[in-house]
């Protein structure tokens, strides 16, 4: 990383304030650690806080500040702000394809150890684009497809597979009822599959590969859903490797991607400085990886993992007493160049 990068900052609502004030311990420590990294951190705020400051919960100077950053790394957003927030983001910088990696930690209680699958959700379509409208009794919201769209994620999802060294990808549906969105896509999924001969191609209806990820997550590879559906499944996912505290993401588009914790704002735990930071040191794991730095991203999963296994420090989730930002230095510790 020769030149100087600029990494967003934005904690948002909750424990987002928490889990980036982790990440920032880790982020510190390799600008400390490794010598050839140059890394500007600029803070923007979203949420109840740019309420109260801007007046609005996704104001200007973060909209405007977002374009300048190689890359950003989010907290959470809580209601009733996460659409305007989410919305802004997602759809006003094109970030259309949500990466949501299911993956077992050693150290960790799971359902399924060897759980190793991503899903790549559309990001900027189907139910959650948000569009509908009420008529009488009659209230709709509208899953909206287009060919740009699907064509996208659809290469994308191959062409990540093949970089990652992924075998599969699985297209999930319910195209025997949803005739004008899902079997449209299946149709295309399959005519751009042969584009990639190395990739295995197949499909599942949506709710069979939920009881799939539960019963035999090893059969899945990298998994297409739709908008509203790979919100869910992910979740499922984040359910049989310990919950949603080990669940990363990554949003990219053509020109920025943004890094976050699946999980959401949870106000109760907000400022205690007890949760879990894994999946947001996760994700920042990811954001090394797009700014092609795969020796730091290597490092820090290396870090991650020997600290879950060591067990020693460990949040209440998992059976300790630690602290957020206990976990987070003892990472930092454990990202020695040797």
């Amino acid at each position: 990383m020769s030149n100087k990068k600029i990494i967003g900052i934005i904690p948002g609502d909750g424990i987002g304030r928490d889990v980036t004030r982790a990440a920032r311990i880790v982020l510190d420590t390799i600008v400390d650690r490794f010598e050839d990294v140059d890394l500007e951190f600029r803070n923007m705020e979203v949420g109840e806080v740019a309420v109260e400051r801007y007046g609005k919960a996704f104001p200007d100077e973060t909209r405007e500040g977002i374009p300048d950053c190689d890359a950003v790394l989010f907290g959470a957003i809580g209601a009733p702000h996460d659409f305007v927030v989410l919305s802004g983001i997602r759809y006003g910088f094109h970030l259309y394809a949500n990466v949501r990696p299911v993956k077992a930690l050693k150290g960790v209680p799971v359902l399924h150890p060897n759980a190793d699958l991503v899903v790549i959700r559309e990001n900027t379509e189907g139910l959650y684009r948000g569009v509908g409208y009420d008529d009488g009794d009659r209230h709709v919201n509208l899953r909206i497809f287009t060919d740009e769209g699907m064509e996208r994620i659809i290469r994308f999802s191959f062409e990540w597979a093949q970089k990652n060294g992924r075998k599969k990808v699985t297209f999930t549906h319910k195209e025997s009822i949803l005739r004008h969105t899902d079997a449209l896509m299946k149709d295309l999924f399959y005519d751009i599959a042969p584009e990639y001969p190395s990739i295995e191609a197949d499909d599942m209806e949506i709710d069979a590969c939920a009881m799939r990820v539960v019963m035999k997550p090893g059969t899945l590879d990298v998994i297409i859903a739709e908008n509203a559906n790979g919100d869910i499944l992910s979740d499922v996912g984040g359910g049989i490797i310990g919950g949603l505290g080990f669940t990363p993401s990554a949003n990219i588009g053509k020109d920025l991607a943004m890094f976050e914790p699946v999980h959401g704002s949870a106000p109760k735990y907000a400022d205690k400085d007890v949760v879990n930071p894994t999946a947001t040191l996760m994700a920042t794991r990811m954001m090394f990886e797009f700014l092609e730095r795969t020796d730091i991203a290597s490092r820090l999963q290396s870090s991650i993992e020997a600290v879950l296994v060591e067990g020693k420090v460990r949040t209440y989730d998992i059976g300790g007493d630690s602290s957020t930002s206990d976990f987070a230095r003892a990472v930092a510790a454990g990202l020695d160049i040797t």
